[in-house]
């Protein structure tokens, strides 16, 4: 005979679960420019890549060695290269992940998160889909907004000096 205890257990176990193994929507519809088979991103991808790019995964507050980049240049997705942020809209949010007010033009898209029992902005790549971070509206001028970007999912390309 079923509980409602087993029952409830059982539901939290699998939503659980499929929290930490589940795939953006947007990277696995294959809807993109830049389109690879799981095994193809996983052989590309370092495992931490793959978890932010490909599973939503969000790494650790203060890890990103791109927290402290101050250099002129450009924040391109880790997983095809696309040119995501300027340095110029980049500035220290306090929050432990590298930050910015402004996208490039037409490099973001954007799906609405609903994990963690919140509602979020998720933002993602343009051209392969690969789970970037979350957007928020308490930035700084002029947007007012805060690109909360995981730094495993960029890479810096300094500007030509």
């Amino acid at each position: 005979m079923l509980t409602r205890r087993a029952v409830l257990t059982s539901t939290v176990a699998i939503a659980a679960f499929a929290a930490t193994r589940r795939v953006s929507a947007f990277a696995a519809s294959g809807t993109f420019e830049v389109s690879m088979s799981d095994d193809q991103w996983r052989d590309k991808l370092s495992p931490e890549q793959y978890a932010v790019l490909r599973e939503e995964a969000t790494e650790r507050p203060f890890t990103s060695p791109l927290l402290d980049e101050h250099r002129a240049g450009t924040f391109a997705c880790a997983g095809c290269d696309l040119p995501l942020f300027s340095s110029e809209t980049k500035f220290d949010s306090g929050t432990g992940w590298p930050s910015f007010w402004q996208p490039l033009d037409k490099a973001i898209g954007q799906t609405s998160d609903t994990s963690l029992g919140m509602v979020r902005t998720e933002v993602h790549c343009s051209r392969c889909g690969g789970h970037q971070g979350h957007v928020f509206d308490d930035g700084p001028q002029p947007t007012g907004l805060r690109y909360c970007i995981n730094g495993v999912a960029l890479n810096f390309v300094a500007a030509a000096a």
